[in-house]
């Protein structure tokens, strides 16, 4: 994305600033993101390297200790501590990795707000396998019809037709969703997404 190409959209120097500073800061938080998915990874596997090595040493006591009842049954509670440890941070390092690439699929399909529409899944629904989500094409395709304004529209569709003031209806446009007999919240919020002015205006047309 460059200002050229914005430009030739036909946006006001102010409108490409800040689609600019909130492209860069989609950037920055994808970048973010990764950087803390990997740091987690490093983090988990020194962690397990080091249970590992816990269990080793458990192990050999274990040998030494035999006869020694009170003390094998401290060695064996310890080894299910470790066991039970390792298998929290896998977990964890799973429930990371899924939004991660959640949060990645949602930018592939151009959702202008990820977090925003990640409200609307059903997120047990969705696994995560050999860095594939499955179940996740099945809840999102049937939001690009129900609430679109999520959603970029493709270049060279058509915005939302100005309706001449006065007029709700007027000149073929489409009608005001803010007035009474044409109330649509969903048309409501994709206007605003698309063209923040044109929403005022109409709110003001409708006495809103």
């Amino acid at each position: 994305m460059n200002r050229e190409f914005l430009k030739g959209l036909g946006l006001t120097d102010e409108q490409i600033d800040s689609v600019m500073k909130e492209h860069g800061k989609t950037i920055n938080d994808t970048k973010e993101k990764a950087d803390k998915v990997d740091s987690l990874e490093s983090q988990i596997e020194d962690y397990k390297q080091q249970l590992e090595e816990r269990d080793n040493q458990l192990n050999e006591l274990s040998e030494k200790a035999k006869g020694n009842e009170e003390l094998t049954n401290q060695i064996n509670e310890l080894k299910e501590q470790n066991e039970q440890t390792k298998t929290e941070y896998e977990q964890r390092l799973e429930s990371q990795q899924k939004d991660f690439a959640i949060v990645n699929y949602l930018r592939d399909q151009k959702v202008k707000d990820p977090d925003l529409l990640k409200v609307k899944l059903d997120l047990e629904a969705i696994t995560y396998k050999d860095g594939k989500l499955i179940g996740i094409d099945e809840q999102v395709n049937p939001l690009k019809e129900s609430h679109d304004y999520l959603f970029e529209q493709e270049e060279g569709s058509k915005g939302p037709t100005i309706v001449a003031p006065g007029n709700p209806n007027g000149g073929g446009g489409k009608p005001n969703p803010f007035s009474k007999e044409h109330w649509n919240l969903t048309e409501q919020g994709k206007i605003f997404r698309e063209d923040p002015e044109l929403y005022k205006q109409l709110k003001a047309q409708a006495g809103k």
